[in-house]
Parts: C-alpha cells; sequence; structure tokens
C-alpha cells in the first residue's frame, strides 16, 4: 500500500507540475493577446499590482502599464500582433522563470508599412493564493525588420476580419458563428 500511495503522490506531484506549466503560459499568451486587443482590463489580470514591466527604455510598473503600453501603441500603430513561440519554464515553488520567444508585428499609422520585432520576455511569475500572475518582465529585441504592408489593402485580402482594438473584436463574440461577408468589420 505505501509503495502504491508513494506512485499516486508522485504522480500528483507530476499532475500538479504540468498544471502549473499551462497556466503560466495561458498567463503569458493572454497578455500578449490583451494588449493586441488594448484590452486594459486583461492585461492588468495578468499582473500582480506590484508588477513591472521593462520594455527597453520604458519601465511600466502596475496598475499604471496597462493603458500607457496602450497609448504607446495607439500613437504609433494601427495594429499590433504578438506571437509567443518557444517557452521554457523553470518553477521553484510559488516563483517561475520563463523565457518566451516573441515575434510582434507592428502596423503603422499610415498604413502602408509593417515593421517587426524579434526577441524574447524574460519573465517571473509568482502564485499567490493558487493563481500564477506576472511580477517581473524584460523584453530583449534580438532583430527588426521593416516591409511593405500594401498587400493588407489588396483584393487578395479584401473581406477578411479585420483585428480590433476593443472587446468588439470577434475574438471576444460567443457563440463563435460565422456571417455573411458584408457583416462584421472588414478589409
Amino acid at each position: 500500500i505505501e509503495a502504491r500511495l508513494a506512485a499516486i503522490e508522485a504522480e500528483l506531484a507530476s499532475l500538479r507540475h504540468v498544471r502549473d506549466r499551462m497556466e503560466i503560459l495561458d498567463c503569458i499568451q493572454r497578455e500578449s493577446r490583451a494588449r493586441d486587443r488594448q484590452d486594459s482590463e486583461q492585461i492588468a489580470s495578468c499582473w500582480w499590482e506590484d508588477g513591472v514591466d521593462e520594455h527597453g527604455a520604458f519601465i511600466h510598473r502596475m496598475p499604471d502599464y496597462p493603458e500607457s503600453a496602450n497609448a504607446g501603441h495607439r500613437a504609433n500603430f494601427l495594429a499590433t500582433s504578438h506571437n509567443i513561440t518557444n517557452h521554457l519554464c523553470e518553477i521553484d515553488g510559488d516563483t517561475a522563470y520563463c523565457e518566451s520567444y516573441v515575434i510582434g508585428g507592428l502596423f503603422w499609422q499610415s498604413g502602408d508599412r509593417m515593421s517587426f520585432g524579434i526577441g524574447r520576455y524574460l519573465d517571473q511569475l509568482e502564485k499567490r493564493a493558487g493563481e500564477w500572475r506576472m511580477k517581473t518582465r524584460r523584453c530583449t529585441i534580438e532583430m527588426t525588420g521593416d516591409c511593405d504592408a500594401s498587400w493588407v489593402h489588396s483584393d487578395a485580402v479584401k473581406g477578411f476580419l479585420k483585428g480590433l482594438w476593443s472587446r468588439e473584436d470577434p475574438s471576444y463574440e460567443r457563440p463563435i458563428v460565422w456571417k455573411e461577408k458584408g457583416e462584421g468589420v472588414r478589409w
């Protein structure tokens, strides 16, 4: 019985570790999605109230971070897309140290140019009262690029849904149902 109990406890510990990793990755991805929708409430839900975000020369502290980050994006861009790719996660009790690769697309206000940055988020998350949230983020930039974005205005893209910086974005709709081509905000 003791051997079976030890095996069950080991399995439970393994499952807790997997659950923690999934909750941590979900928090990081949810924060990126929230910035791409300008959703200050959802951004804040990913951070502890004493959290700090370091984006180059800009240091953002909670609770001001969501709106200051959104204002910076609105001042320069029509849309953004933060894509989390490789993700490493080291859990030490109720603290997690993560390195997440990010490819950020930035659609300039002019509507004819797009830039992208490739870098990493170096995050420390903490689990408080059973919930994982970000405490510290440091952002690296590894490389950047610029390109012509006029294709988005072409016939090939005409009719596609357009991402919106609000809760009016189609991703918030429930249930998700198809719509006639004239419905919704489209290119």
